[in-house]
């Protein structure tokens, strides 16, 4: 294994990480927006994230884009193994996206319900679907010599995958909720607390279970950086629960950030060396080292990667001290 391949395997871990972290909030929201009494409450949770949602998704393209050229086979497996279940995805997606869109074009209480429904579902879909491939590659996947995917749909509904699955949907819930408390003001930030806090505990038990399972079973990597990682995630999600209900509302969302990051190093501590396992037989899991790109594509996408990024990454910032000091209110376009 050579230090462009690790590079690369920690970079896609970085460009997955800011993803469920930024868009995990838009998601979280999108899961509590029927829980909006009127139609001001749920305009003002689209108001929310409204500035910033379009952007957070980039940070999901750019890690399959990141994948796809550093790590091919890996790529071609994943995308053919759970492609219905990535067509669910992007339903969702759309779904989200178009309601966004929509809602407000006609004034018509049927027509904003309709699509008040469609940017729940789809929020949900893509928040739970997203965990259950997670769990399938911690697990493992059943591959032939090729590398293929040779498992049917239902194989992927195991109990461990549906697990992480429901783990990743609370997570991101609680990530919403944090999120509404640290935008809204009033009554509504009351209720957006209790929200968090009602979650927090459903999303802390499914992290000890899964986290459990998880060390006890999957780990392939390096089992003292799991647990460690894991450990720091236990911290990370109890200081994000008092924070919460002390009122301390953007610190709360910092720390459930934390988790994230925790979870994915986590992950990878828990994969490494291999990028995608075989569950019926180990030497046909995918690694870093069997499955890069050539050390040229690697070094000409660094080059490039140590380019972008920081300006990604400086836009996002700017992007969001603009507009998340913004008064929020509901006649606000986005």
């Amino acid at each position: 294994m050579t230090a462009l391949q690790l590079t690369w395997f920690v970079l896609i871990g970085v460009l997955l990480c800011g993803y469920a972290i930024l868009d995990g909030f838009d998601l979280g929201v999108g899961c509590w927006h029927l829980c909006g009494r009127d139609d001001k409450e749920r305009r003002l949770f689209i108001n929310a994230i409204g500035p910033v949602w379009d952007g957070n998704e980039v940070w999901l393209l750019t890690g399959g884009g990141a994948l796809f050229a550093a790590f091919p086979p890996v790529y071609a497996s994943v995308f053919s193994g759970f492609y219905l279940a990535l067509m669910l995805v992007l339903v969702g997606l759309i779904l989200r996206a178009a309601a966004i869109e929509f809602r407000s074009q006609v004034e018509s209480p049927a027509w904003r319900q309709a699509w008040d429904v469609a940017f729940a579902v789809g929020s949900v879909l893509p928040a739970l679907l997203f965990g259950v491939a997670l769990g399938n590659v911690v697990r493992g996947l059943e591959l032939d010599v090729g590398g293929n995917y040779v498992g049917g749909f239902f194989a992927l509904l195991n109990p461990y995958a549906l697990l992480v699955g429901l783990t990743g949907l609370a997570m991101f819930v609680v990530h919403g909720a944090l999120f509404l408390a640290a935008r809204l003001d009033g009554e509504l930030q009351v209720r957006a607390r209790g929200w968090a806090s009602r979650s927090w505990v459903v999303f802390a038990a499914l992290y000890v279970v899964t986290t459990g399972c998880t060390l006890a079973t999957y780990v392939r990597g390096s089992l003292p950086l799991a647990l460690t990682a894991s450990s720091f995630g236990l911290l990370c999600i109890v200081t994000s629960g008092l924070l919460n209900r002390s009122g301390r509302d953007l610190a709360a969302f910092l720390a459930s950030a934390a988790t994230m990051l925790c979870i994915w190093g986590g992950v990878g501590a828990t994969l490494f060396p291999n990028l995608l396992p075989a569950s019926n037989d180990p030497l046909r899991s995918l690694t870093i080292a069997s499955s890069s790109s050539s050390s040229g594509t690697l070094t000409v996408m660094l080059v490039v990667a140590l380019v972008g990024m920081p300006l990604v990454i400086g836009y996002t910032a700017v992007v969001y001290r603009i507009f998340m000091r913004m008064p929020l209110t509901v006649d606000q376009g986005y």
